[in-house]
């Protein structure tokens, strides 16, 4: 996720604006750091920045990883875009379903045009249409499509794979609802 967050934020992002990814070894850790992380944020945080907390759902049930996200936000002293609608807020808690590939397969052309050897039809395919509710593990499926196009035969270089996919994505069209959600509220705190 660091890698494609860094990879696309500086195309959607005006100049004037920036940003920093604080990556975390895995979920299990984000989780368990989660709450003192953000309790330093609130002793400094100007009231203009904005903070993102992005995480795989991976096989967790999503409304229960989302509370558990809010709930450390809120013990943390933040205000959530979930708890003011519209009003101000400091900071939002997306879920990418179930894992960051899905955003992937969301927008296939991005895939396609950093590896030209993948059939523009695999969205079509049935178990691909809808990229949040591949089953099985969005990654491993990545993978298994990939690699019979030619690719990453030793396996999938998922922070390469990140980079240089994040580099194509164009947020308008993708398919993925976990992405346009994250889109969406990037682009509120933009306004």
């Amino acid at each position: 996720m660091e890698a494609f967050l860094r990879g696309l934020l500086p195309r959607l992002l005006p100049v004037d604006r920036t940003f920093e990814v604080h990556p975390f070894q895995g979920k299990s850790d984000l989780l368990d750091k989660l709450e003192a992380r953000l309790r330093g944020y609130v002793r400094w945080l100007p009231a203009d920045w904005r903070l993102f907390v992005v995480v795989d759902r991976d096989d967790e049930d999503c409304r229960a990883l989302k509370r558990r996200l809010e709930a450390a936000a809120l013990r943390a002293g933040l205000v959530t875009r979930s708890r003011v609608g519209p009003g101000p807020w400091q900071l939002v808690n997306r879920i990418a379903i179930e894992e960051l590939e899905s955003w992937y397969f969301g927008d296939w052309d991005a895939v396609k045009t950093e590896y030209p050897r993948v059939s523009i039809h695999v969205p079509q395919r049935q178990g691909l249409r809808d990229p949040d509710a591949i089953a099985g593990g969005t990654w491993e499926a990545f993978e298994r499509v990939m690699q019979r196009s030619g690719y990453f035969k030793g396996g999938l270089p998922k922070i390469e794979a990140a980079r240089s996919i994040a580099a194509h994505i164009e947020p308008e069209r993708n398919r993925s609802a976990s992405f346009r959600v994250f889109h969406a509220a990037l682009m509120e705190a933009l306004a």
